[in-house]
């Protein structure tokens, strides 16, 4: 049967759809632009976004099992809403949902409280589902690295109590294994939730350390100012978006994101492997500076 994955142009969908199709997986898209759409070869494309009834139907049409990713929008919930309405219209049960790290928490953060809502639904609909709760992706760095390399500075306020932040190839791998188990499982299986975590849980300090010792240089921590983060990135982004990040890291002041006990066991015996490091991460974009 084909695996429908939405927001496959992205960080963690287009790396979905590569660890399906190296699996064996018959795969599907579903992207605003198909001409934008790189994927493997014998990967169907459908144009269309989450929005457009229409091609959702058409999308859905011999799915068995959906990877739904929903970008942060101001509509986020209503994407959500329709798709997983015209799942179930469409006779599909089983689902692997991204969410995020304890969203059943952080309710006043407003993409935290959608992806809650969207879990409420896959019990409440009686959907086949894993739920994968990602915490802060190591990819997101990307939009701030010329800061650290032209600036000296980290400038996420991320705060002491430590965020496990995770990379975007370990989240994309435990979602296509969950795809798989569950298009291939002979009958329904129960909801489960798994942790997306890092192998380190680090504060400002210490990031700003790692990129020190990589870069021969001092990198000095921002600090843990959400209404400066707020004004300074309200000058490339919306301002509702702006605000809303600036709700989400004082949650990481707060609360951080720390692993539960055994969250790093099960993902690395899961992948069989280590997952990927923030150190390691960084030492790449040091190397190529």
């Amino acid at each position: 049967m084909t695996i429908l994955v939405t927001g496959a142009t992205g960080r963690v969908g287009r790396h979905v759809v590569d660890q399906l199709v190296h699996r064996g997986a018959k795969a599907r898209v579903l992207t605003r632009d198909a001409s934008r759409a790189n994927v493997p070869a014998g990967v169907e494309v459908v144009q269309g976004d989450l929005l457009d009834i229409d091609a959702v139907r058409s999308a859905f049409n011999g799915v068995s099992t959906l990877f739904l990713l929903n970008a942060v929008t101001g509509d986020e919930f209503t994407q959500a809403i329709i798709t997983l309405n015209i799942a179930r219209e469409a006779g599909i049960e089983r689902v692997v949902y991204l969410s995020v790290f304890e969203a059943d928490r952080a309710v006043n953060v407003p993409h935290f409280a959608v992806k809650f809502g969207a879990e409420r639904m896959l019990v409440e609909m009686g959907f086949s589902a894993t739920v994968l709760r990602p915490t802060y992706f190591i990819d997101n760095e990307l939009m701030i690295k010329d800061v650290i390399l032209s600036h000296g500075v980290y400038p996420m306020p991320i705060g002491s109590k430590g965020i496990a932040m995770v990379d975007a190839r370990d989240i994309a791998e435990v979602a296509a294994i969950e795809l798989i188990r569950r298009d291939t499982a002979p009958g329904k299986l129960p909801i489960e939730t798994i942790n997306l975590v890092g192998p380190d849980t680090l504060a400002g300090t210490d990031v700003a350390k790692i990129w020190s010792d990589l870069l021969g240089r001092p990198i000095i921590y921002g600090g843990d100012d959400p209404s400066g983060f707020e004004r300074n990135v309200a000058s490339f982004m919306p301002k509702w978006m702006a605000y809303e990040m600036r709700l989400m890291a004082e949650r990481y002041l707060s609360d951080g994101m720390i692993p539960e006990a055994g969250d790093v066991q099960r993902l690395t015996q899961m992948l069989g492997r280590p997952l990927h490091s923030y150190r390691d991460f960084a030492a790449a974009i040091a190397t190529a500076a």
